[in-house]
């Protein structure tokens, strides 16, 4: 045996054992009369130990060969240590070494693999299988590893079937883009890597097997950013016979369990929020409700006072900040300068302080009276100490970007504790959106979401008026996944298909096979899709998923380890009837 125990699991209660150790050296402390060698594997790290005059010199000798990262199996018996490590759970012991064997050599690692490396991003995702030698990515995957292992066991708990299905399908054109895979035997004609296997599980809910899930990856081939890769994992949910109500109750006690089993916290019953709700009142669907900062309309009291910017704008709206209301100048004109950036694209920010002798200071002085601001302040439900931050614009935008300003502060006020949680379900989204650029509607989840029974006959009249039986689960203002009650009557698949602009024959040959299935017994259905990177991430309090994925893409979509994607040779080019255009990338 290469080893008997790990180099995590010693205690002093092991004194006196003899044990064989293989790990990697971590660091080697020579003292001349004394060498310590710090051993890690996956399990944590143990203390070998080597004396002049007491060890075998040839041992010292070979010891003193050793590099770090080299990999060695190494004999002795376990001993009490002088100095102990309260921080290390094998500090009580070391071991009394009596052997090493050199099983392979290392060259100099280009970072320090240690908790706190001196390595970059790009260096450390070039030897990412250095990189995972690290303790807190080897933490990050056992904390993905429970989070998969626990939701399995809650699913199946609950009656459900894990089935795999298919990653080479069928182009289609709705959604994000797809990663396409030419056909060698079939020349001319390419696969899609699935971006969901929606379809499929629809599928498996007219073949009988009520209550699906898988834990599946996921491709799509859109703009990166921290928490998006083109390859991602879904916990990917259907169950048949089931109502909105039904599909919500399941997944609210999925993640109840799973922070009570991986967190030990208790989350009460989720709250709702309908998305016209969430939009009014936090300018985002996916709201953070942490803290407060509630959006409070102005337009009633607002304009009409002589003040263009907000006499011609769409929408007067702000935020309250509590105890802010001592912000200087300087800090008054980041926050200006904040919500005038590109991506965020305000004009100006108006700001009002209340202050503690009951009076008002704003960037507005000259156009409202203080009476007028004493009204303002009791909308906000103000308190003196204070301040009120207000944009104005048109209705979309000017949410869009106090939802912006709103984080902001949350951040700058260190209300967005990673260790508080708060999920919601956020309901009754638009059926549809209007595309301008495209002159059509398009989805607002996918084209299977039915429309709210209540609201089917405005689909030929009012396209836009329509609600989804839709629903997404939020939690601390980061979309964790989302679901509906699928359509499952061809009819209203195939009305449902030329709102979206496809005619008849598009239909039947992007989705035939699935408005077909519906005639031989498709059932009531719905379900949900849960982001299993995004999940494991906040439960680390991580913003970025990239570390909580063994082998991530950087922000260009490239595997900088592999060097992929990379070009392919003209043999297999022609094998797959592929030309290369000159000048064309």
């Amino acid at each position: 045996m290469l080893r008997s125990h790990t180099c995590g699991e010693l205690r002093i209660e092991d004194v006196n054992k003899k044990v064989t150790l293989s790990g990697w050296v971590q660091r080697i402390r020579d003292k001349g009369s004394l060498i310590w060698i710090d051993l890690r594997d996956r399990y944590g790290i143990t203390q070998l130990l080597l004396e002049e005059g007491r060890s075998a010199q040839e041992l010292i000798d070979k010891a003193r060969t050793l590099g770090r990262e080299f990999v060695i199996s190494a004999r002795g018996t376990v001993i009490e240590r002088v100095s102990k490590n309260h921080k290390m759970p094998t500090g009580d012991i070391e071991i009394d070494l009596t052997g090493i064997e050199v099983l392979n050599k290392s060259k100099i690692p280009p970072f320090t693999i240690e908790d706190n490396t001196d390595g970059g991003e790009e260096l450390r995702m070039k030897y990412r299988y250095l990189d995972l030698r690290r303790n807190p990515l080897r933490t990050n995957l056992a904390l993905r590893h429970r989070l998969s292992l626990e939701t399995r066991k809650y699913l199946d708990s609950q009656d459900f079937f894990e089935i795999e299905t298919p990653y080479l399908i069928k182009s289609t054109p709705e959604g994000a883009r797809d990663f396409v895979v030419p056909s060698r035997m079939n020349r001319g004609q390419f696969y899609a890597l699935p971006q969901s296997p929606q379809t499929f599980k629809q599928l498996l809910m007219v073949a009988g097997y009520d209550r699906y899930y898988q834990l599946v990856k996921c491709f799509r081939d859109e703009d990166l950013r921290a928490d998006r890769q083109p390859e991602f994992t879904q916990i990917d949910c259907e169950m048949a016979f089931v109502e909105q109500e039904d599909v919500l109750d399941t997944f609210e006690g999925l993640i109840r369990y799973l922070f009570r089993e991986i967190k030990g916290v208790n989350i009460e019953k989720l709250p709702r929020m309908t998305y016209a709700e969430a939009m009014k009142t936090y300018g985002s669907d996916k709201p953070d409700i942490r803290f407060g900062m509630k959006f409070v309309e102005l337009n009633d009291v607002a304009k009409g006072k002589g003040f263009n910017v907000f006499d011609d704008a769409e929408l007067v709206v702000g935020i309250n900040t509590e105890s802010c209301g001592n912000y200087s100048r300087k800090q008054l004109d980041k926050l200006t300068d904040f919500v005038k950036k590109p991506q965020i694209g305000a004009k100006g920010l108006v700001y009002v302080k209340y202050n503690e002798d009951g009076t008002f200071k704003s960037s507005v002085n000259k156009f409202f009276s203080q009476e007028d601001l004493k009204v303002w302040a009791e909308k906000f439900g103000a308190n003196p100490g204070d301040l009120m931050l207000i944009l104005s614009g048109e209705t979309d935008a000017v949410r869009r970007q106090l939802n912006e300003l709103r984080l902001e502060m949350g951040n700058r006020l260190e209300l967005r504790n990673p260790e508080v949680f708060k999920p919601l379900w956020v309901v009754d989204f638009p059926l549809l959106e209007w595309d301008a650029e495209s002159g059509r509607y398009h989805a607002m989840h996918h084209p299977f979401t039915s429309p709210k029974p209540e609201h089917e006959h405005l689909l030929e009249t009012e396209p836009g008026s329509v609600s989804a039986n839709a629903y997404d689960i939020v939690i601390n203002g980061v979309e964790i996944g989302g679901g509906s009650i699928r359509i499952h009557n061809r009819e209203l698949q195939k009305q449902m298909f030329k709102l979206l602009g496809f005619s008849d024959e598009e239909a039947q040959a992007q989705f035939g096979f699935l408005m077909n299935a519906f005639e031989y017994g498709a059932p009531p259905h719905g379900g949900i899709a849960l982001g299993f990177d995004r999940l494991v991430a906040l439960f680390a309090g991580q913003d970025s998923i990239r570390d909580f994925i063994a082998f991530p893409k950087n922000n260009s979509g490239r595997d900088v380890m592999i060097d992929s994607p990379s070009p392919i040779s003209q043999e297999q080019l022609d094998e797959l009837g592929l030309r290369i255009v000159e000048g064309e990338s």
